[in-house]
């Protein structure tokens, strides 16, 4: 492996004085704004930027460690590659007409271009990390569901490539697979391992082969967010209750904002939906790229770089939830594809019946809508019945947490992904969430942000021990939020 993806094994990082915890950023390109419809992809528009407030932000931990050095750990999900739709001016390789439409394949050389074109979008947010790794701190990547690409050797040297640093300030970078443990004492994870929904099936081996090319494992929640919430503009993908809702919710929704954009919005969810289920039924049949001969050299290359040993690496992973994608009828009944099969069968019935009663009888075809009206009851009661599990999913369990705790010997665990802050114990474990920075609003205008810009700030005590606190950053300082109780 070529000394420059090795890039920071040489540099000390299991011990930490000062260490700050961010994660779902969920950085993308500045999507131009539409001038005939204002409020398509709005949330993406370079107005909601916040690479200033990132740039107080390392201002002010770099304060709060009075001159010693800081770890900031990059908890997941800090870049979007999902949501990039992008494409290259003069492109070294065929673009299909998904791709056009949906944006580029997560495989070396789109990923890379996906990259490029965040972190130009975004040369303000890594000017900041560059002063700050020039400054002696160090940055630790950790890959979310979302920026899974990351994988990809080839990113990250577009990363580092874009950061204003000496060659020698590298080895202060650091990209993980899935896990970091920090100073002993904290196991830092973005957490989409125990969603269903949205975890790396192999960390380790995380490639499949296809007919001349490599690419990436995709799990359904990035398949959705690329096949349909790319194609629907209107709902931010940040807040669940932005495109989680009932069929009447669906319906007002669309008469208010939608109808004169996108009046084939049905069209558009059903091929999208199509598109997902079918690319997470083929991606769940490929099998893994894995050399047998290289597989130890793997695991402990990943156990050096999170500061684990070989077995934790071995034994975390036996903690990875089945993925949704095991199950087709599930993920159709998520897409909503089991009520649109429904409707369809249903008006082929009908009208199938109908055609034979009219060789009879001379009647109006308008009778075929008292059958439909009659199992319209049915259907309601059906579609309420169904609860999605995708919103449903909030942290590991108790469980889980135990677990890992004991394969890890540490007694804080800190995730991401649920975009939900936290501070808890549970059991013998202090559970710790830093929320989101990612641009969320409650609304379609994007008036009412849920702006948590929250962190985990972890400091040594005068007793010894590090402590964590949940902290809310803003206006150029922090404070305390209110500590959840379980």
């Amino acid at each position: 492996m070529p000394t420059s993806f090795l890039n920071n094994l040489n540099s000390d990082f299991r011990s930490a004085t000062f260490t700050a915890v961010i994660s779902d950023l969920h950085l993308s390109e500045a999507e131009p704004v539409n001038l005939r419809f204002p409020l398509w992809k709005k949330f993406k528009t370079r107005q909601f930027f916040f690479d200033d407030i990132f740039t107080n932000f390392l201002k002010h931990i770099e304060e709060c460690a009075n001159g010693a050095k800081v770890e900031l750990i990059l908890n997941g999900d800090v870049f979007d590659f999902d949501s990039v739709m992008a494409l290259p001016d003069e492109p070294i390789f065929h673009i299909s007409w998904l791709e056009r439409h949906r944006g580029l394949y997560a495989r070396p050389e789109r990923s890379q271009f996906k990259i490029s074109k965040i972190l130009e979008d975004h040369a303000e947010f890594m000017q900041a990390l560059s002063g700050f790794i020039n400054r002696g701190h160090r940055v630790v990547f950790i890959m979310g569901n979302h920026d899974l690409e990351m994988h990809f050797k080839v990113v990250q040297e577009e990363i580092l490539k874009h950061f204003s640093i000496p060659l020698e300030n590298r080895i202060q970078v650091r990209f993980i697979e899935w896990f970091y443990i920090s100073n002993q004492d904290t196991l830092i994870e973005h957490g989409n391992q125990y969603d269903p929904y949205c975890l790396c099936e192999d960390p380790i081996n995380p490639y499949v082969k296809g007919y001349n090319y490599i690419a990436l494992k995709l799990p359904f929640g990035n398949l959705a967010c690329r096949y349909i919430m790319n194609g629907m503009g209107f709902f931010n993908p940040h807040v669940d209750t932005n495109y989680i809702m009932s069929l009447a919710e669906y319906v007002k929704f669309f008469f208010r904002y939608m109808w004169k954009a996108q009046p084939g919005l049905i069209f558009t969810w059903f091929w999208g939906a199509m598109a997902t289920l079918v690319h997470s039924f083929i991606d769940r049949l490929s099998a893994p790229i894995r050399n047998p001969l290289r597989i130890e050299d793997r695991i402990s290359y990943i156990s050096e770089k999170s500061n684990a040993e070989p077995r934790m690496v071995r034994e975390m992973k036996e903690l990875f939830v089945a993925p949704a994608a095991s199950n087709p009828m599930l993920l159709a009944r998520e897409l909503w594809l089991d009520r649109a099969f429904i409707i369809f069968l249903g008006f082929f019935l009908i009208f199938q019946l109908f055609v034979f009663i009219r060789a009879v009888l001379d009647i109006s075809i308008f009778w075929a809508f008292i059958p439909l009206f009659a199992l319209l009851p049915f259907f309601l009661f059906y579609s309420r019945s169904i609860n999605s599990h995708v919103s449903g999913y909030k942290e590991p369990d108790d469980r889980v947490l135990a677990m890992t705790s004991a394969i890890t010997k540490v007694k804080r665990i800190i995730y991401g992904h649920t975009h939900h802050s936290r501070h808890e114990i549970i059991g013998a474990v202090e559970h710790l969430n830093s929320g989101c920075w990612s641009p969320a609003f409650l609304d379609l205008e994007c008036t009412k942000p849920l702006d948590q810009k929250t962190f985990i700030w972890i400091a040594p005590t005068k007793a010894g021990p590090r402590k964590a606190e949940l902290k809310k950053f803003f206006d150029g300082k922090s404070e305390l939020t209110k500590p959840a109780v379980r």
